[in-house]
C-alpha cells in the first residue's frame, strides 16, 4: 500500500511536467508568429498587385484590343520554317552568284594577261598601305596614290572608295617578282565586276580576290590601317593563306598525320623550329579534317597522349590542345627511327580509309625533322603506297646534313607530294603553304568544279545597324578557288587564288523576324558538322581586336550539343547526351526537314537564373549550301500568335500622328522598313527611319514591297537596283500600328490632367490626391508591345538626369522584346497570370559595394494576353519602376503590424527576426539591410538556403557551361611572370654583349640573324622571341592563351613596331614609323576556355501554394543546442516569397554561389563523343595526270653557323684596314 501511495502523487507530475514540455514546445514553435506571416505576405502581395494593376490599366489594354478585329491562331511550325529557309537560301544564292561572277571574270582575265610580267610595279596601283600618305613637307610621299575615301556604315563604318579595289599584302611579300606585279595587274580588271555586284545586291559586304602570291585585292578600296582610326592599335596585314576561307575553299578535306623528330639530330633551336613548322600546319586544317601528331627518335608515339591510336577532327579545341602538348614537349634524344614512323602513319591511315573513318578524301603524311633514320623507307612505300599513291607525303628538313635533304626530297618527290628546307622562322609560313598548293592540284586539274565553301563564324567588323554597339558582328565567308587555265611549258597545276565576299550573319538573322516565332522563341543555323553558325547562346571567345588591328578571322566552331541544354541529361557528364537532341542534330546536319520536343534549361542574366521549359524543335535544310535552319518555339504560349493589323488606308489619322515625342522607340535590329542600300542612308536612329517610310505610306501610289529581289541563275542577267528600292514588312508595321493605337486611345480616353498626357500620369495624379497608393514611388512605367515598340512615361521630378553615369531605362532596353524581364513576364504567366515578376540588379557582394547615391530601383513586369476563341497568346509587357525604399518602408510598416484583434510579440521591426523577401531565383528583393538588396540569398546565409532547398521550396539546377571563359595561369599580368633560371643572367650579358656588337660591327646584326636557328643555347620558350616578326599574339594562340578585353579599352602591353624585311608603310608621313601607345595591361585578362558549371535555384511554386505558410527549424547547428526556426509564405500575385527567421540562436551560417565555376578536370583521356558529321559534297583528291607534274620541291644550300658569323667579322675588319 505504501509503494501503492507512494506512486499515486507521481503520476500527475508526470503528465504535468509532459504537458509542460508540450506547452514549450509550442511556445519555441511560436517564436515566429506563422500566422502573421501568412497575414503580412498577403497584404504585402495584395497592395502590390492592386496598385499595378490599376497603374498599368493593364485590363483597359485587353480590352481595347478586342475593341478591333484580332484573332489568335496556332502556329504551323513546318510551314513557317519552310518558309523562312527558303528565304536564307535565296540571300545566300545572291552571294554564291556574285562570287561565281568574281571567279569567271578572274580566270579569264589570267589567261588573257598571260605569264609575262605586267605593269603591276609599285605606285602602278592603289596600295592600301600608300594611300593619301604624304611626306614631312605635306606632299604626296613617293609611291603614294591620292584616292578619295568616305565613311561607311555599310563596310565596318570605314572610310572606303566604292569606285575601285585597293591592294593588301602581308610586310615580308616581294611586290618585285613577277608573278606578283603580273597578278595585281591582271586582277585591277575586275573592280568593275565588283562595282556591278555591289549594284545588284546592296547587302553585299567586301568583295576580294586573294592571291595565292600573297597579296588580297580588297573592295571597296580602303586604306590600311584605316584613316578614321578603325583600330588604334592596327598592325601589319595578315597572311590569309592559311585562314579557313582560303584552304578550305583551295582544297578538298585531308587525314593528316604530322611524323616530328625529336631525335639526336636536332638541336634545341632545330626544335623549335621544327615545332613552329608544326604549328604553321596545324593552321591550316579545319573542321573538314583529321590529324594526330606523331613524335620519333627510338620508339613512335602519338604527341598527345588522349590522342592514342585515332585520328582528332580538327576543331579549334583539339588544335589548342595539340598547340598547348607541342610547345610543353621537351626534346627525348635518342635514334631517329623514321621507318617506324611511317609505319605507325601509314597504319592508321590505312585503317582510317578501310573502315570509313575521317574525311575519306585526302590522305597526307608530313614528315618534320632532319632526316634521319630514313633506311628502309622504299620499302615502307612499296608496301603501303606504291604504285597508286593514296598518301602524299610532305617533308620539311629543319637541320640534318645534305645528304638527308637528298632522302627526304625523293621521299616527297616518289609520293606525290612537296620538300621544302626550312633555315629560319621567317620562311615557315610561306614554305608551309606549298601543302596546300599541292593538294590544290587534283581541283585544279579537272578545271570543271569549282567547290563553293562557307567559314564557320567569327567576329568582324562593325555592324550597319543604326544600334551599333562597335564590338563586331559575327561573319561568315562564302568563297570559291580560281585556277590557272595558261598552258605552260612544262605540265603545272597551279592555284591562282581564291575569290569571295564576307557575310554578316545579322543579315540572315534579319530574313527570321523574331515576331514570327514570338516571345521566347529563337532560330539558329547548324552546318554539316553540327556547329552553329549563329544562336542566341553562342558567345564567340574572341572578340574582333585580332580582326581589327589585321583583319585575320578567329573562328569560333561551337557544337549544338553545347548550346542546347537538356533538363534531363546527366549533369556529371556533358557526354551523355540524350538520344531526342542527338537525333535532332542528326536531321539537322543530313538536311532533313522535321520537328521535335525536348525539355531544356533556359538561363538568363549571364547564367545567373535558369528556367526549364518544353520546346518545339521545327528544321528544314537550306538546300544549295551545308546548313540547315530550326525555328524553336515554347510548348504551349508559343505555338499561339496574336493577328491584330490597322491597314493604314484605313486609320482614322494619319498613322504618323502615333509616333509623336520622345519617349517611345522600336526595336532597332528588327526590319520595318529599309532601302535596299544602307551606304546613301543617313538616318540616325531606327525611329527616324520608322517615321520616314511612315510618312511616305501616305503618298499616292505606294507600295509595301513586301518581297525581297529573288535570285536569278548565275548566267541571266541581273537587273541592278534602283537606288531607292525599299523592303518594308508589311505585318510588322501594321501591327506595330495598331500596338501604337491601342497606348495613344487609352492617352485619348484618359484626359488631360497630367502633366504629361499620359494615362498612367493621369491615373498616379488621381490616386495622390485621393490619398491611396501613396506609399509606393514609381519612377517610369511602361509598355512593351509584340511589334517591337517601347513606350514609357516618367515622374516629372524623378526625369532623365544628364549628369547621371547610368544610361536611361530606354537606352539599355530598346530591344525590350529581347529583355530578360520581358520573357521572363511571359513565361511566369503560365504559373500565376495574375501577378508581376520582381527584380532588382544584382550585386556580387564579394566586394564592399555600396550604393550609389541614387536609390536603387525595383522592376515589376506583367504579361497582357490577348484570348480569342479560346486560346490565348502574349500582346505585350507593361511594367514599373519603384524606389526600393518605399517598397521597404511599406515592407516594414506591414510586417511591423498585427492582424486586428491579436497581439504579436514578434515582428520585422524588432531585433527577434530578420525578415526577407526572395524572388523565384533566391535573390534578395527586400532586406532590413539595404546592402543586402540584388545578392543571392546563399551568400548572406546558405544554411538557410541549404534547408530551402531541401525543404523543396527551391530546386537546386546545375547548369554545365561548354563555352566557358577561366584565367589562364600563364598570363604574364597574373604575377607569375617569366622563369628565372641559374643561367638567365649570363643570357641577359650575351644578349647586351651582341648588342654592343650590332653597334660598332652593323654586318654582325645580319650575321647573328641568320645563324641564330643553328645556336646551341638553351632558352626556355617563353623567353624566345619569334625571328619572323609574330608578335605575342601567335604565340599565345599557338599556346592555347587567348586574350578577351574586359571593359572594351585594350590589352597587355606590347611592342608594335615593325621591323619586316619587305616594304612597311610610312605612318602618314616621310619619317620612320612611330610605336602605337602602350595598352592598359591592367584592363585586361588572359583567358583559356573551360567548361564550367553553376548551381542555380528556381522556385517550387506549387510547394508554397497552400492555406499555411511552411515552417522549418535549424538543429543542432550551435554548440548551445539552440534551435533556429524559419517560416516560409509565398507572396500572392508575384514571383517572390516572404522569409521570417528567428534570430536568437546564432547559427553559423555557410555561403552558397551561384557565380560558375570551372567544372573538375575531365578523366584522363576519356575519349570524345563520337559526333555524327556529314563530309563535303565533292572531294578532288587524284588525277591520272598529276604523275606528270615535275615541280616536288626546292632545296636550299645551308651555310655553316660559324661561317655566317665569321665571314661579315673579316670583311669589316679588311675594310677597315
Amino acid at each position: 500500500m505504501v509503494l501503492m501511495g507512494s506512486m499515486c502523487p507521481r503520476r500527475p507530475l508526470g503528465l504535468l511536467l509532459a504537458l509542460l514540455a508540450a506547452a514549450a514546445l509550442a511556445n519555441q514553435l511560436e517564436d515566429i508568429p506563422h500566422n502573421e506571416v501568412k497575414n503580412w505576405a498577403l497584404k504585402f502581395g495584395v497592395d502590390l498587385w492592386e496598385f499595378g494593376r490599376h497603374f498599368t490599366k493593364m485590363n483597359q489594354i485587353q480590352n481595347k484590343y478586342h475593341e478591333y478585329n484580332v484573332d489568335v491562331v496556332r502556329k504551323d511550325g513546318l510551314l513557317l520554317v519552310r518558309e523562312l529557309a527558303a528565304e536564307v537560301k535565296n540571300h545566300m544564292d545572291f552571294k554564291i552568284n556574285a562570287v561565281m561572277r568574281i571567279m569567271d571574270s578572274a580566270e579569264a582575265a589570267a589567261l588573257s594577261a598571260g605569264s609575262g610580267a605586267s605593269d603591276g610595279a609599285p605606285g602602278s596601283y592603289y596600295d592600301a598601305r600608300w594611300l593619301n600618305v604624304h611626306a614631312d613637307d605635306g606632299t604626296l610621299a613617293a609611291r603614294a596614290r591620292r584616292l578619295s575615301l568616305t565613311p561607311s556604315r555599310h563596310f565596318d563604318h570605314i572610310a572606303v572608295n566604292s569606285s575601285y579595289s585597293a591592294v593588301l599584302m602581308p610586310p615580308y611579300i616581294n611586290t618585285d617578282d613577277g608573278e606578283v606585279q603580273n597578278q595585281i595587274a591582271w586582277s585591277e580588271h575586275l573592280d568593275p565586276l565588283f562595282v556591278n555586284n555591289y549594284e545588284i545586291d546592296p547587302t553585299l559586304s567586301w568583295q576580294y580576290y586573294a592571291s595565292s602570291t600573297g597579296f588580297m585585292r580588297r573592295y571597296p578600296a580602303m586604306s590600311w590601317p584605316p584613316e578614321d582610326g578603325y583600330s588604334h592599335h592596327a598592325r601589319d596585314f595578315y597572311d590569309f593563306r592559311s585562314s579557313n576561307w582560303f584552304v578550305e575553299a583551295a582544297t578538298s578535306p585531308k587525314d593528316l598525320v604530322i611524323l616530328l623528330d625529336d631525335s639526336d639530330d636536332l638541336s634545341s633551336s632545330y626544335w623549335r623550329l621544327a615545332k613552329s613548322t608544326v604549328s604553321a600546319l596545324l593552321d591550316t586544317l579545319g573542321p573538314n579534317d583529321f590529324v594526330n601528331i606523331y613524335r620519333y627518335s627510338d620508339t613512335v608515339s602519338e604527341l598527345h597522349t588522349c590522342y592514342t591510336k585515332v585520328l582528332a577532327q580538327a576543331i579549334p579545341e583539339t588544335i589548342r590542345e595539340l598547340k598547348t602538348t607541342l610547345w610543353n614537349a621537351e626534346l627525348s634524344g635518342g635514334v631517329a627511327n623514321l621507318t617506324g614512323a611511317l609505319t605507325s602513319a601509314f597504319e592508321i591511315l590505312h585503317r582510317y580509309n578501310r573502315t570509313g573513318q575521317g574525311c575519306q578524301c585526302n590522305q597526307a603524311i608530313a614528315v618534320i625533322g632532319a632526316g634521319g633514320g630514313a633506311a628502309g623507307v622504299k620499302g615502307v612505300f612499296r608496301t603501303w603506297n606504291w604504285p597508286h599513291m593514296p598518301v602524299r607525303i610532305f617533308t620539311y628538313r629543319v637541320g640534318g646534313d645534305a645528304a638527308a635533304g637528298h632522302t627526304m626530297k625523293d621521299m616527297a618527290c616518289t609520293n606525290k607530294g612537296f620538300y621544302v628546307t626550312i633555315n629560319e622562322h621567317s620562311e615557315i609560313k610561306s614554305k608551309v603553304l606549298h601543302f596546300v598548293e599541292v593538294l590544290a592540284r587534283p581541283l585544279v586539274m579537272y578545271q570543271t568544279v569549282h567547290p563553293v565553301h562557307w567559314s564557320p563564324a567569327y567576329v568582324g567588323g562593325r555592324s550597319s545597324s543604326l544600334a551599333d554597339d562597335g564590338m563586331g558582328q559575327l561573319m561568315s565567308s562564302v568563297t570559291v578557288p580560281i585556277f590557272d587555265r595558261r598552258n605552260h611549258t612544262q605540265r603545272e597545276a597551279n592555284l591562282l587564288g581564291v575569290v569571295g565576299t564576307d557575310v554578316p550573319i545579322d543579315q540572315l538573322k534579319k530574313l527570321v523576324p523574331p515576331y514570327k516565332l514570338g516571345v521566347n522563341g529563337y532560330s539558329f543555323m547548324v552546318d554539316n558538322n553540327g556547329h552553329v553558325l549563329y544562336h542566341p547562346d553562342l558567345r564567340p571567345l574572341h572578340t574582333n581586336e585580332e580582326y581589327t588591328e589585321t583583319l585575320r578571322p578567329l573562328y569560333s566552331s561551337v557544337d549544338l550539343t553545347d548550346v542546347e541544354l537538356l533538363v534531363d541529361s546527366d549533369e556529371n557528364s556533358r557526354v551523355n547526351l540524350t538520344s531526342l537532341l542527338l537525333d535532332l542534330r542528326h536531321d539537322m546536319i543530313e538536311q532533313r526537314e522535321g520537328e521535335t520536343e525536348i525539355a531544356v534549361k533556359v538561363q538568363y542574366d549571364n547564367m545567373r537564373r535558369v528556367a526549364t521549359r518544353r520546346q518545339r524543335y521545327f528544321y528544314s535544310p537550306v538546300d544549295g549550301t551545308p546548313f540547315s535552319l530550326a525555328a524553336v518555339l515554347p510548348d504551349g504560349y508559343g505555338m499561339y500568335e496574336l493577328q491584330a493589323e490597322q491597314e493604314v488606308k484605313h486609320s482614322p489619322i494619319n498613322v504618323t500622328e502615333y509616333f509623336k515625342g520622345e519617349n517611345w522607340k522600336v526595336h532597332p535590329d528588327w526590319v520595318y522598313c529599309e532601302y535596299a542600300s544602307t551606304s546613301d542612308q543617313s538616318f540616325n536612329s531606327a525611329e527616324e527611319q520608322l517615321v520616314h517610310f511612315l510618312s511616305r505610306t501616305g503618298r499616292p501610289g505606294w507600295k509595301w514591297m513586301s518581297l525581297r529581289p529573288r535570285a536569278l541563275t548565275l548566267h541571266n542577267a541581273h537587273k541592278k537596283q534602283d537606288r531607292d528600292s525599299y523592303y518594308c514588312d508589311k505585318t510588322l508595321v501594321q501591327s506595330l500600328i495598331r500596338d501604337a493605337m491601342v497606348i495613344k486611345e487609352l492617352d485619348a480616353h484618359t484626359g488631360h490632367a497630367s502633366h504629361h498626357n499620359h494615362p498612367i500620369a493621369t491615373l498616379m495624379a488621381l490616386l495622390t490626391r485621393q490619398g491611396r497608393f501613396h506609399k509606393f514611388v514609381v519612377t517610369l512605367s511602361f509598355i512593351a508591345t509584340r511589334s517591337g515598340l517601347l513606350k514609357w512615361t516618367e515622374n516629372t521630378n524623378t526625369s532623365r538626369s544628364t549628369d547621371s553615369a547610368e544610361s536611361h531605362f530606354s537606352e539599355r532596353y530598346a530591344r525590350a522584346f529581347d529583355s530578360e524581364w520581358y520573357r521572363r513576364a511571359v513565361e511566369h504567366h503560365a504559373i500565376e497570370p495574375e501577378s508581376f515578376v520582381f527584380s532588382v540588379p544584382f550585386r556580387d557582394g564579394s566586394e564592399a559595394e555600396e550604393l550609389s547615391g541614387r536609390p536603387p530601383l525595383v522592376l515589376a513586369t506583367h504579361a497582357v494576353f490577348v484570348e480569342s476563341r479560346g486560346h490565348r497568346a502574349p500582346a505585350a509587357v507593361v511594367g514599373l519602376h519603384f524606389q526600393l525604399d518605399s517598397l521597404a518602408k511599406h515592407f516594414l510598416n506591414v510586417t511591423s503590424a498585427c492582424t486586428v484583434g491579436t497581439v504579436c510579440k514578434k515582428t520585422c521591426a524588432g531585433d527577434e527576426l530578420d525578415c526577407y523577401i526572395l524572388d523565384d531565383n533566391g535573390f534578395i528583393i527586400l532586406s532590413e539591410d539595404a546592402s543586402q538588396t540584388g545578392r543571392f540569398f546563399g551568400q548572406v546565409d546558405g544554411t538557410i538556403m541549404d534547408s530551402l532547398v531541401q525543404d523543396r521550396i527551391y530546386k537546386k539546377v546545375v547548369v554545365h557551361d561548354h563555352q566557358g571563359r577561366c584565367p589562364d595561369s600563364r598570363n604574364p599580368f597574373s604575377g607569375d611572370g617569366h622563369k628565372l633560371t641559374p643561367l638567365k643572367p649570363l643570357s641577359w650579358l650575351g644578349s647586351y654583349l651582341t648588342s654592343l656588337l650590332a653597334v660598332w660591327f652593323p654586318l654582325w646584326e645580319t650575321a647573328r640573324a641568320r645563324a641564330r636557328p643553328y645556336a646551341e643555347e638553351e632558352v626556355d620558350y617563353e623567353d624566345y622571341e619569334n625571328e619572323d616578326g609574330e608578335n605575342d599574339d601567335d604565340l599565345d594562340r599557338d599556346r592555347g592563351t587567348y586574350e578577351i578585353i574586359i571593359d572594351g579599352l585594350g590589352e597587355t602591353s606590347r611592342d608594335n613596331g615593325r621591323s619586316h624585311t619587305g616594304p612597311s608603310p610610312p605612318p602618314g608621313g616621310g619619317g620612320g614609323a612611330m610605336p602605337p601607345p602602350p595598352r592598359e595591361a591592367a584592363r585586361s585578362a588572359a583567358v583559356r576556355p573551360c567548361d564550367t558549371s553553376a548551381e542555380l535555384f528556381t522556385l517550387q511554386s506549387s510547394r508554397l501554394n497552400t492555406a499555411q505558410p511552411l515552417k522549418g527549424k535549424l538543429t543542432n547547428c550551435h554548440n548551445s543546442g539552440c534551435e533556429r526556426p524559419f517560416s516560409v509564405q509565398k507572396i500572392p500575385h508575384s514571383n517572390l516569397i516572404l522569409l521570417v527567421v528567428d534570430t536568437l540562436c546564432p547559427c553559423g551560417a555557410k555561403r552558397l554561389d551561384v557565380r560558375p565555376r570551372e567544372a573538375g578536370a575531365r578523366a584522363a583521356c576519356r575519349p570524345a563523343p563520337a559526333r555524327h558529321r556529314r563530309r563535303a559534297a565533292h572531294c578532288g583528291s587524284y588525277h591520272p595526270e598529276e604523275i606528270e607534274i615535275q615541280s616536288c620541291g626546292r632545296g636550299e644550300r645551308m651555310v655553316p653557323a660559324i661561317t655566317s658569323l665569321i665571314v661579315p667579322l673579316v670583311l669589316r675588319l679588311v675594310i677597315s684596314t
